[in-house]
């Protein structure tokens, strides 16, 4: 590998590795900790459970 070859490569993995750093970095500023209000209800109305249910009593 000639030297230009390995400095290239040395640049690209410490890019990456600062990405990888600053990705981290912000999903445990902004990620990690986010944990919204989940009830029956609002899984049933996501799921569109509820909207089944509307829909066999109204054929009958």
């Amino acid at each position: 590998m000639i030297p230009a070859d390995r400095r290239l490569l040395r640049h690209l993995a410490a890019a990456v590795a600062i990405k990888l750093l600053l990705l981290a970095a912000l999903w445990a500023a902004f990620v990690r900790g986010a944990q919204p209000p989940v009830d029956a209800q609002t899984v049933t109305d996501h799921l569109g459970a509820g909207q089944a249910a509307d829909s066999e009593g109204q054929q009958r």
